[in-house]
């Protein structure tokens, strides 16, 4: 299996791929034509909006010259048949939206198991912001909603795919100077986080590429933000 971790890989202006890092290079030498693409949700109770993201999605590959045999989705409404839909597919993609929302949902269907169960090993797996995000080993679960910040009871820190060891923070181009609760989203909740942690902080169109039995490459621009202080990566 190959992993992605993006922040977003999609350009909204032209629905295309960012092609500024090369992820639409990988693509086109990793995903065989026609490729069956499934994409898993991040709410399992919101078709609406999942269906709307999905199409927009394959959209994106379908500009880029993609073919899809199959393009299906992942949600509430076929979550018994998870393990079925991803041993079927050559393309995984992890939805993007609310970190804790879609770790529920993949614990519920036992993502985790399944995706160590793959038997295919051409299989590719892009996650995107949440998706990405929920990638981890043990998942940085950044506030996001109002209130989460001054939760004591919110989880922070919770478990995850296990499909890599790095905690991803996206979109720092959009949240660098976001505020939440009163508080600054990066200064103030995710600087304090970092203390006895590393995060990795990607810009849209920055990611990770992850081989087996090779050293993560981060491509693109980022950062890395660890004790409360953040550090651009160098290649």
């Amino acid at each position: 299996m190959t992993l992605f971790l993006t922040s977003s890989f999609c350009l909204r202006e032209t629905v295309g791929i960012d092609p500024t890092a090369g992820f639409l290079d990988e693509m086109r030498k990793r995903l065989p034509d026609p490729c069956r693409l499934l994409f898993i949700c991040s709410k399992e109770d919101d078709p609406d909006v999942t269906d709307l993201y999905a199409a927009s999605t394959a959209d994106c590959f379908k500009r880029e010259g993609f073919v899809f045999s199959r393009f299906r989705i992942l949600d509430g409404r076929n979550a018994d048949r998870a393990a079925e839909l991803i041993e079927d597919s050559d393309l995984i993609i992890l939805s993007g939206g609310h970190v804790p929302t879609q770790n529920a949902f993949f614990t519920k269907i036992g993502l985790r198991k399944i995706l160590q169960n793959i038997t295919a090993a051409q299989k590719t797996v892009i996650g995107i912001s949440a998706g990405t995000m929920n990638c981890a080993k043990t998942v940085y679960a950044m506030p996001e909603l109002e209130g989460e910040s001054l939760d004591p009871a919110y989880e922070r820190f919770i478990s995850g795919l296990g499909l890599t060891d790095i905690n991803v923070i996206p979109h720092y181009n959009q949240i660098r100077d976001e505020m939440l609760d009163g508080k600054r989203v990066m200064e103030d909740i995710s600087y304090p986080d970092s203390y006895g942690h590393a995060f990795l902080v990607l810009v849209d169109g920055s990611y990770v590429l992850i081989e087996e039995g090779k050293a993560p490459e981060i491509r693109g621009t980022a950062w890395w933000l660890k004790d409360g202080k953040m550090d651009p990566v160098v290649s």
